[in-house]
């Protein structure tokens, strides 16, 4: 058997709830919450690139891109 409750909490009562938790729980929900933030944003980041355009080709043509700018500003810096 399961039971579901469902409570109606404001965000002030939820933070006064949380200021009551001893400082090891605290830190423990600070944790939960972290990685729920990291979560969402690579659930996001891989969203934004998963495509059918690209190709091998295209990414190879980019990371030599990358990699020749990075060769360049290395050599400019170099004769400083």
């Amino acid at each position: 058997m399961k039971t579901e409750l469902q409570v109606d909490l404001s965000f002030k009562k939820i933070l006064s709830i949380v200021k009551q938790l001893p400082r090891e729980q605290k830190l423990l929900l600070s944790k939960e919450l972290e990685k729920e933030v990291i979560d969402s944003k690579l659930t996001q980041l891989l969203k934004s690139f998963k495509s059918d355009e690209l190709d091998n080709e295209v990414l190879d043509g980019e990371i030599e891109n990358v990699r020749q700018a990075i060769y360049e500003r290395q050599k400019d810096q170099s004769h400083i």
